[in-house]
């Protein structure tokens, strides 16, 4: 059985590496993407089951990207679980306005990574 795939977007390389590193042992296959102009054709070209993604990149409007990806038809119903630094309440407004599923604690995404998938996963 394939396991299912899950694309990372960081720039910072900590807690992005260790992302990667938590969601291959929890059975994911892992893409990672680290410039923000490539990850809309990242994920049209093999859809993820999940996009883990930093959502304050330097120079770069993630959650206009999260939006435009979201506005396709075939990745619309993409889980997104984005995380940020403490106090960046604007950008968290944004991101779950353009179609981010979670939006978690920097600090708190490596801990409660397992429970962010079961919660962003779920079917209603």
């Amino acid at each position: 059985m394939t396991k299912p795939l899950a694309v990372v977007f960081y720039e910072s390389l900590l807690p992005g590496s260790r992302l990667v590193n938590r969601l291959t042992d929890l059975g994911y296959r892992v893409q990672t993407v680290t410039a923000a102009p490539e990850l809309a054709a990242t994920l049209r070209r093999e859809p993820p089951m999940v996009l883990v993604a930093q959502l304050n990149p330097r120079g770069q409007d993630l959650p206009a990207i999260v939006a435009t990806v979201k506005a396709e038809p075939a990745l619309a119903h993409l889980p997104v679980i984005g995380y940020l630094p403490p106090r960046q309440s604007k950008i968290e407004s944004a991101a779950l306005a353009a179609g981010v599923t979670l939006v978690a604690a920097e600090t708190a995404v490596l801990d409660q990574l397992a429970q962010l998938l079961e919660h962003a996963l779920a079917v209603d």
